[in-house]
């Protein structure tokens, strides 16, 4: 399908081809579905709304509920606001969530609608109950990416919801980022092995993992409820995971409520999560489980035997940038050569992170942020890798080069389990190791000649 990938590389600024990110909006959608009990609404058009939800959906299976302000014609010229009340109206009226989240799209965003005046205003006339909760976020898509809306989305949650008593309590907030809920859940299972009280949020963990129960639920049992976001400012530390997703939240945090933030990498590999644990452990000034030391002891234990599969393999990799650089990270010392590695997103985090962990390894690394999935095509098409580690939308280029293929990040529609299997912390880590060695170790079975096709590796 894409054969016909030309080899020359030429700079575009205008154009991008089988983009390595999606928009806004999207990424806001998923972090407000990680509050109990909440309806995302989506201010614009019903086909923004329809392409959020389903892209969602797909890459989750799961039934994803957002309501919508049906933007017409009309529309554009008066402006949204009589449709946002009709549709707060309708929405309580139908559906009574306890939290209504609203998202901006580049039509509304181009009006001018003045979001928080219509809340106000909507309050005030009654349309919107007592008692019930309704945020916002400006999420216009022709800025940023799906990691940018999470980012404004969940500040939004600190701008509206979060306060402070006066009164301290003995827990951290924890931002877990753009993840998985599998991942999300792996961490508050390493929390609540330890024995810390946290508040994560956004928590989409059986929100969008919901188990089939044979009963529908409007609004699953998890999420962060309104009552624990309202503590965070009490909170003794805010431990924001994915520099690029989490830190407008916790600096969000820190200046409205005084909570110290510690931005980290996404632990993603050893060394990403000793920093986590290190900083628990400064926080907290509690010392880790034995169930957390011998899971990480597993880790390392696999990262030793099947270092050889690795070494020195030339991996290109694509994604978000605060799963990326961990993930680089994570490559390198297990001894393979990320030689390719790109993000659809504008990220100085990103440059500055990965230039340092490939700068003395890999100096001849291609690092470029701003990125298409063509351009890391015709990279691969000059000097071909030994593997590819991407979403979805890389396994074009895997066909195309006959390269070998990882699945990670955001999205992917065409396999199940990505979001029930998590991939960070060691056991995550653990995970997501395995997977790579074994995709390598599938190649070598179906490449090897017949005197050296074994079965023990």
């Amino acid at each position: 399908m894409l054969d016909a990938t030309p080899t020359t590389l030429v700079e575009r600024k205008a154009l991008r081809v089988n983009p390595a990110k999606t928009c806004q909006p999207i990424g806001a959608m998923y972090s407000a579905l990680g509050i109990h009990g909440c309806l995302p609404h989506s201010h614009g058009s019903q086909g923004c709304c329809s392409y959020h939800r389903s892209h969602l959906t797909r890459h989750f299976r799961e039934p994803i509920m957002a309501a919508t302000s049906s933007f017409t014609e009309g529309t554009a010229v008066f402006g949204g606001g009589a449709n946002l009340r009709q549709a707060l109206k309708t929405i309580y009226q139908l559906y009574d969530p306890p939290v209504v989240a609203i998202t901006t799209t580049c039509l509304s965003e181009t009006i001018g609608d003045d979001i928080p005046t219509i809340i106000r205003e909507a309050t005030e006339s009654g349309v919107i109950p007592d008692g019930k909760t309704v945020i916002h976020a400006n999420t216009p898509s022709y800025v940023g990416c799906h990691i940018t809306g999470w980012s404004n989305m969940t500040a939004s949650m600190v701008k509206y919801l979060s306060e402070r008593s006066g009164e301290s309590r003995n827990q951290v907030n924890l931002i877990p980022g753009y993840v998985e809920p599998s991942d999300t859940r792996e961490l508050k299972q390493m929390l609540a092995t330890w024995g810390i009280d946290a508040v994560t949020f956004p928590d989409t963990s059986d929100v969008v993992d919901t188990p089939q129960t044979g009963h529908f639920q409007m609004y699953p049992q998890g999420g962060t409820t309104v009552e624990a976001l309202k503590t965070t400012g009490d909170s003794l530390a805010t431990i924001a995971l994915g520099p690029e997703a989490s830190t407008q939240a916790a600096i969000a945090l820190e200046a409205k409520c005084q909570v110290p933030h510690h931005i980290l990498d996404l632990p993603i590999g050893v060394a990403a999560t000793d920093r986590l644990v290190q900083t628990l452990m400064e926080v907290t000034g509690t010392q880790p489980t034995d169930e957390i030391v011998n899971a990480r002891g597993r880790l390392v234990d696999v990262m030793t035997d099947m270092q050889s599969y690795l070494y020195e393999k030339r991996v290109a990799i694509a994604g978000d940038p605060d799963q990326v650089v961990p993930l680089v990270e994570m490559l390198v010392t297990c001894g393979a050569k990320p030689v390719y590695v790109i993000t659809g997103a504008e990220s100085k985090y990103f440059r500055d992170r990965t230039q340092a962990i490939l700068g003395e390894t890999v100096p001849e690394a291609v690092i470029r942020d701003n990125e298409d999935l063509f351009y890391l095509h015709q990279l691969m098409k000059q000097e071909p890798v030994d593997l590819l580690i991407s979403n979805v939308y890389g396994k074009y280029i895997a066909r195309a080069e006959d390269v070998p293929f990882v699945r990670y990040g955001w999205p992917i529609l065409d396999r199940v389990g990505h979001s029930y299997f998590p991939t960070l912390g060691y056991g995550g880590s653990l995970h997501l190791l395995c997977t790579i060695i074994n995709t390598l170790l599938d190649r070598k079975d179906r490449d090897d000649a017949d005197e050296t096709f074994e079965l023990v590796l």
